[in-house]
């Protein structure tokens, strides 16, 4: 029986149709063997009517009577972040699976709430996190999972995503504590957070540095962070909507090898001796292991929004956890409030994240901004 043969038939709903980004769910799920389009809901009636007339199915102007009348399996939430908690805990205890599109939400306590109710459901809360099945990603990660590279002993991750101020005028939310919950960490940076975190872990400590510093708007449009790994490993991480010019890069650095990872390029520096036996053996004072040097070229994307959907799926029939699993998800979005926390009040953070101070700066950030 072929992969996609195995896959179980799966009613999906839709909630918020007339997003942009739900033009792209509909393209997967057309080529998904086995799933159909039950419903749609969105509070944008007009269009998301529209899109519903498109694609043959119910619309709902509200999502809890889509939920009532059309009892899917899976529900794709595509509305804002901030609606992704509230909206999720609907779902899941309504009977239905859940795939999110990212962030997850915009505090990890959301975070938290959701895949709490994911548990006592006895369902899957998913994130879209495609970019985990891009060609590079995957075998940076069989790598680092094989031990090729040893114990981790640095990481950095320089993430530039020019934007023009455009861009943040374009619509209200944009760059806002009410809207987004955060500036770049929330909105460009949750895919290359999602893969660092997949790749090396959560750190145990963060201190972190944002400002706005080319933009008029209300959050960080420039972030940084020093990193501190459970073993001691420092780590770098730097996002910016401010430069241009500059590659997204990641590199990892371990104890046997290193990785340097560059859009579809994935550089591997091989040891020939361990660096930690290397230093406390070698008899010379300028010397240095040798060093065999590989650049794979791995394009494409991995299939995207439709490589999501069949692990999902694949998932529901087998009884497992997806590999964009919220519990994995959460890893990011707690790192993006950590530094946003740290940044604000000057203070290092050790992980677990305080839920409650995150909870409690937000709201006061929000509040400030209503003031004014």
């Amino acid at each position: 029986m072929t992969e996609e043969a195995s896959l179980p038939a799966l009613r999906f709903g839709i909630i918020g149709s007339a997003a942009g980004i739900a033009e792209t769910h509909l393209k997967a799920l057309t080529q998904l063997p086995g799933a159909t389009i039950v419903g749609m809901a969105d509070i944008a009636i007009e269009r998301g009517a529209a899109r519903a007339r498109a694609v043959g199915c119910p619309f709902f102007a509200d999502h809890r009577a889509m939920l009532d009348a059309v009892r899917p399996d899976v529900t794709v939430i595509c509305a804002p972040h901030p609606l992704h908690a509230a909206l999720a805990i609907d779902c899941l205890e309504a009977g239905a699976h859940v795939l999110v599109e990212k962030p997850l939400a915009v505090s990890v306590s959301e975070a938290d709430a959701m895949i709490a109710a994911a548990d006592r459901a006895g369902r899957i809360l998913a994130v879209c996190f495609q970019q985990r099945f891009r060609p590079v990603i995957e075998h940076a990660r069989m790598l680092i999972e094989a031990g090729d590279i040893g114990d981790i002993m640095r990481v950095l991750c320089v993430e530039p995503w020019f934007r023009t101020q455009f861009y943040y005028d374009s619509a209200a939310w944009r760059g806002t504590w009410r809207g987004e919950g955060g500036g770049v960490l929330m909105n460009q940076g949750p895919h290359p957070l999602d893969l660092l975190c997949h790749l090396t872990g959560l750190p145990a400590k963060v201190w972190g540095w944002v400002r706005t510093l080319g933009h008029a708007i209300e959050c960080e449009d420039v972030a940084q962070a020093l990193l501190e790994y459970p073993n001691g490993a420092p780590g770098y991480i730097y996002f910016s909507t401010v430069e241009a010019g500059a590659p997204q890069r990641t590199e990892i650095v371990g104890d046997r090898g290193a990785l340097e990872l560059t859009t579809d390029y994935l550089t591997i520096r091989r040891f020939d001796t361990r660096l930690s036996e290397y230093r406390a053996t070698v008899r010379e004072m300028w010397s240095q292991p040798q060093v065999r040097t590989e650049t794979l070229h791995l394009p494409g994307h991995g299939g995207g929004h439709l490589a999501v959907y069949h692990d999902l799926a694949a998932a529901i029939a087998e009884g497992r956890r997806p590999r964009c699993d919220a519990r994995e998800a959460r890893m990011s979005l707690e790192l993006a409030n950590a530094v946003i926390y740290s940044g604000i009040t000057g203070q290092a953070v050790t992980l677990p994240l305080n839920r409650q101070a995150y909870d409690a700066l937000l709201d006061d950030l929000r509040a400030e901004r209503k003031r004014l």
